[in-house]
């Protein structure tokens, strides 16, 4: 974890909430599996510092897949196929930006080139069982994350949150929306994506935002490389 992220945070981790919380994980990792690995729980938040922090794109809980979670909201390990909210977050983001994205390509579900520009990829409940979705909603984690969106919230200068879903867009009473920018729409899972996520330009969207603030743009382009996800169309 980033050291600003550290000090911000001190106080919460000292809360009697959040010792219950990380003992009930412990008991539950000595007995089956739980995702992200240790070291990755808190991967947001060493990518990218509170300093730099523009904008926060909020997920729900980790994928619950072997070889997926790596901390960061909707991001996948690299060499792991993609999950089918990170397909319809490709293909809006080929349809946004005109790139072209290959959905097959298996490499590059990997997100952490935005989260080093400054993206806080900030899943509101940041563990899972394996295999269970939403198994650590309830337990903590929300309080927690609420309270890093306050953080971010008192920031001196624009953040633009990003809120797909109808959890995450509950959590824009934690926003001033008279300082700050929300791009809000459906959720990217291809139950809800093409009720008003495909078709809704979050990313143009996000670097207007930044622009109108005086802020640079995110260079939402993972990858030159060939074969990377961003050379052939997508499928």
């Amino acid at each position: 974890m980033q050291t600003d992220w550290a000090a911000l945070l001190k106080t919460e981790f000292d809360k009697p909430y959040f010792y219950e919380l990380e003992r009930l994980i412990d008991a539950e990792r000595k007995q089956i599996n739980i995702y992200p690995s240790p070291e990755n729980v808190f991967r947001a938040f060493e990518l990218t510092s509170f300093a730099n922090t523009r904008v926060v794109i909020l997920g729900q809980d980790p994928y619950h897949g072997a070889n997926q979670a790596h901390g960061l909201c909707f991001s996948v390990q690299s060499n792991t196929a993609l999950p089918p909210s990170l397909k319809n977050i490709f293909k809006e983001l080929q349809s946004d930006l005109n790139f072209t994205t290959n959905t097959k390509t298996a490499s590059q579900g990997n997100l952490e080139q935005w989260a080093r520009q400054g993206v806080l990829m900030l899943n509101t409940t940041l563990t899972v069982r394996a295999g269970e979705a939403g198994s650590h909603q309830g337990l903590g984690w929300e309080t927690f994350t609420d309270e890093v969106i306050r953080i971010v919230d008192s920031k001196s200068h624009p953040v633009v949150f990003v809120l797909w879903g109808a959890l995450a867009r509950k959590k824009k009473s934690l926003i001033d929306i008279t300082r700050h920018h929300v791009v809000e729409s459906a959720h990217p899972s291809p139950l809800s994506a093409h009720n008003g996520f495909l078709g809704s330009r979050p990313f143009t969207k996000i670097n207007d935002a930044l622009v109108s603030s005086g802020l640079d743009p995110i260079n939402w382009r993972l990858d030159t490389r060939p074969n990377s996800p961003f050379d052939a169309q997508v499928n």
